[in-house]
């Protein structure tokens, strides 16, 4: 049982890194938008304005990959539970066929309630503060 439970201790530091560096994104994204904001003049060309969705397209495809590896990585861990003792290689390869769904694909954690809930209002917000700047 010791092998197992280190395996399983190790797989659980990756998704714990994953959903961290999630956190650590969003953040970063909206200190960004904020910043380029705060930075831009009223007097400022309005396409300037669109450089903020930069960080936002990056960001939310960079949190949508961590999200897909995170899901592989449970995927994983789902499988070391389920063997037996004796069966323990210490493997930590997620990206593995067998570990990859519908639900692992960059594209499907891109739309996922979680991302989508969390970058579409930005974006929204976003184009909120363009539009009223370009009537001031």
């Amino acid at each position: 049982m010791e092998k197992k439970l280190a395996h399983l201790e190790m797989i659980q530091a990756v998704i714990t890194r994953m959903a961290g560096n999630s956190f650590a994104l969003k953040g970063w994204a909206v200190t960004l938008v904020a910043g380029l904001f705060a930075l831009s003049s009223k007097d400022a060309n309005q396409f300037y304005y669109l450089v903020t969705y930069i960080p936002i397209v990056v960001f939310w495809y960079l949190d949508a990959y961590y999200l897909c590896q995170e899901r592989m990585y449970r995927n994983l861990y789902e499988k070391v539970r389920k063997l037996g003792e004796d069966e323990i290689d210490f493997s930590m390869n997620a990206a593995a066929r067998e570990f990859q769904t519908d639900k692992t694909t960059v594209a499907n954690c891109f739309l996922s309630k979680t991302i989508l809930g969390f970058y579409l209002p930005l974006a929204l917000v976003t184009a909120g503060i363009i539009i009223i700047t370009a009537m001031i």
